[in-house]
């Protein structure tokens, strides 16, 4: 630590820079409510993108770069530090930040197939659920249009955010513009996507409507997906003071899963899926509705209020090799955040204050899975009931992050949060042996646990040098408390008090700029993260130490991630008036040397501990890379080359099994013209994996032998024609 400290100092003291651009807004910019800052999400915006922190950014044409439908490609393309996975074509997304995205699996550390410790929003809704599991099943990547990514601990701004905080944005309508839109795509393994959009924008509002249908057959057995989506957004500028924002979103998403395949299976690129997944109809359906209702005010110069309430509910069911589940969860919340701003002795201070709060109500229930039969070679059924849970989680946070200009080009920022989590849960799946007369063998049916005032500060100096540059240093920390299932014995009948929230801190110290006339953006960035208080598991013994009665979940050990990140992009040729309009490569690396500390398991079948201090954390690969370019010309053809690289990483934390490295080619070529003057048309055609590399979408990390999902390994093409009418 001393070395990194050290290291930091002798950054901030020689190097600095700092990008002018879209990002780095002032904080005194949220004060003035524009007709261009039309966004729900505007107040979560503002207090992302600040110059002293991580963050890192997509446009529109980075995510349009390939697909454009999956958002895997253009974060894993895009985003250095940030790892996107998915379980199936277009389910069971996760995302892994700088190290975490990693929980506890049945058989070790280290699996997460619901993104907990991230923040995710949509629009400033949060995606992510008043327990801190986030879905994203029912998201429509197909009409994101921007995404922003948090890197590491940011829980004095967001609450339980140990990880980072991803927030993402829909197309928004144009102003004083009217138009209607048609999108088809097609693509090999059935690929389908269709969209269509209508635009109404006047001076002062504006409403956009858009209907999206994606199918595809996967390339694996028992692999489809099926999604519509319906997103309607509207912005209504009321005043130059005051404004409204909404946004409605309707899902019906159906993916089967093919299940993962065992190490065996892969190495012989047999892609015939998981007998077990597939016999028992494996599959995520998610049909929901998500919305919000904004509203910003500027009371004067010193004092603005961005206040949203917002929800969602949906009908969940899926199951895989160890059953069926029913779930459906409504989720309701408020966040409210003032912008202020002060002149303190000749200096400006400005920032926010505001708070957050959620609440999720769901019943879950469990089904075992029998044989039909009827028809013994068909899906197997839904047999007997095996759990009935209802749930009850609140999430409250307040929080206040400042920032100070100081003397020869210095900023101080410092944030605090204080965060509370509360869970109650009440189980209905009555067994008479519970309910007996005596307090010892009495198995309660309702408990709870309440996580109370979980203190999350940040400190940050940025050091300034011209309009081009900066240096930063910082330091922060996040929280991710137990989710319901860690938090009850049922062996035993007790609560877990004993679990404690996992703890995130990070220092960083980074760059940001741009040189050569603005022709060459970069972003560097050097991170100490470490994660204490991690969930491990312990087995309890019968009497005779022959068979394990029962298991339950500890804090045991860290994991000290130390990580660096640099990005670059270069405008190589800029004309006007010759054959290419721009020429621009772009290429970034992550480098990550992630270890566990002090870090204990014990395996629930041998009840053998096993120590992995000093090991490399699993699921990380050490080092990442991607290059690529981007070209158009005059004529309207455009094209771009993107090449990626992933290390070897391990997938058991003992570091007994490992990962093959891989690399990616894949490249897309369009036109865009302008017909009639009121007809845009955009045709294009791609190809992935052009190179036939073998390659995985995600690893099932600690749980051998099962262990990976496929992604297609031949080369396989796509192409499409976007149309649009302005009136």
């Amino acid at each position: 630590m001393n070395k990194f400290l050290l290291a930091s100092l002798a950054l901030f003291g020689t190097v600095g820079v700092q990008a002018q651009n879209s990002t780095n807004t002032k904080t005194t910019d949220s004060l003035k409510i524009k007709e261009t800052s039309r966004l729900l999400n505007e107040v979560t915006v503002t207090e992302m993108s600040n110059k002293n922190k991580s963050a890192a950014k997509l446009a529109l044409a980075d995510i349009k770069r390939g697909q454009g439908v999956f958002m895997d490609d253009a974060i894993n393309t895009s985003m250095p530090g940030v790892l996107m996975m998915r379980r199936s074509v277009s389910g069971g997304q996760q995302f892994n930040v700088r190290g975490y995205g990693n929980g506890l699996g049945i058989r070790g550390a280290n699996n997460n197939f619901d993104s907990q410790g991230l923040k995710m929003y949509l629009n400033g809704i949060p995606v992510t659920d008043a327990e801190g599991v986030t879905i994203m099943d029912d998201i429509d990547f197909g009409s994101i249009s921007n995404v922003e990514v948090l890197k590491g601990p940011a829980g004095s701004s967001y609450g339980f955010a140990i990880a980072g905080v991803v927030n993402m944005q829909t197309q928004k309508a144009e102003l004083n513009k009217v138009s209607i839109g048609q999108n088809v795509m097609v693509g090999d393994f059935g690929l389908r996507r269709y969209t269509t959009s209508l635009q109404v924008g006047g001076s002062h509002s504006s409403i956009l409507v858009n209907y999206g249908k994606q199918l595809s057959d996967g390339f694996m057995p028992h692999n489809e997906s099926t999604k519509d989506f319906v997103n309607i957004v509207g912005d209504f500028q009321l005043s130059e003071k005051q404004k409204i924002s909404s946004y409605l979103g309707y899902a019906n998403s159906y993916d089967e899963r093919a299940g993962e395949l065992t190490v065996d299976q892969y190495n012989k690129k047999d892609y015939s899926g998981n007998p077990s997944y597939i016999k028992n109809n494996a599959h995520s359906e998610i049909i929901g509705y998500r919305f919000g209702l904004g509203h910003s005010y500027a009371f004067n110069k010193y004092l603005a209020n961005t206040t949203s309430v917002f929800g969602s509910s949906n009908k969940n069911t899926a199951s895989s090799a160890g059953g069926w589940t029913d779930k459906s969860p409504v989720n309701v919340g408020i966040r409210s955040a003032f912008d202020l701003r002060f002149n303190v002795f000749g200096r400006e201070l400005s920032g926010t204050a505001g708070i957050e709060a959620q609440q999720q109500t769901y019943e879950s229930i469990g089904y075992n899975m029998v044989a039909n039969n009827l028809d013994p070679n068909g899906y197997n059924l839904i047999g007997s009931m095996k759990s009935n849970m209802a749930v009850t989680s609140k999430t409250y946070n307040a929080f206040t992050e400042w920032n100070l200009k100081l003397p020869f080009m210095f900023d101080f920022s410092a944030g605090l949060s204080l965060s509370t989590m509360d869970n109650h849960l009440e189980d209905r799946f009555y067994n008479a042996a519970n309910n007996t007369a005596s307090p010892e063998t009495n198995k309660p049916s309702a408990y709870g646990v309440k996580y109370s005032n979980l203190v999350s500060p940040r400190i940050a100096l940025n050091r300034s040098f011209g309009q081009n540059f900066s240096a930063y240093a910082s330091y922060s920390v996040g929280y991710r408390a137990p989710v319901s299932g860690n938090l009850f014995i049922p062996y035993t009948g007790k609560i877990n008090t004993d679990l404690k929230p996992e703890k995130g801190s990070q220092y960083e110290i980074g760059a940001k700029g741009s040189l050569l006339n603005n022709r060459l953006a970069f972003q560097v960035a050097l991170f100490n993260a470490v994660f204490s208080d991690k969930m491990s598991s312990v087995s309890v013994a019968n009497a005779g130490n022959t068979a394990t009665l029962y298991s339950y979940l500890v804090n045991s050990g860290s994991q000290d991630n130390k990580g660096a990140e640099v990005m670059v992009k270069y405008l190589a040729y800029q004309s006007s008036n010759g054959l290419f309009k721009t020429v621009q490569p772009f290429a970034n690396l992550t480098y990550n040397d992630f270890k566990y500390d002090n870090y204990q398991y014990q395996s629930s079948s041998t009840r053998v501990v096993a120590d992995y201090s000093g090991l490399a954390v699993a699921g990380v690969a050490p080092l990442t890379y991607n290059l690529g370019v981007d070209a158009a010309t005059k004529y309207g053809v455009y094209a771009n080359v993107n090449y990626n690289y992933r290390d070897a990483m391990p997938i058991t934390s003992d570091g007994a099994f490992k990962t093959k490295s891989f690399d990616l080619l894949n490249a897309k070529l369009g036109y865009q013209r302008s017909f009639l003057k009121n007809l845009m048309a955009d045709m294009y055609v791609g190809a992935n994996n052009i190179m036939g590399t073998q390659y995985y979408n995600m690893v099932f990390i600690n749980q051998m032998p099962d262990a990976y999902i496929p992604g297609p390994d031949k080369i396989n093409y796509y192409g499409g024609v976007n149309l649009k009418y302005t009136f």
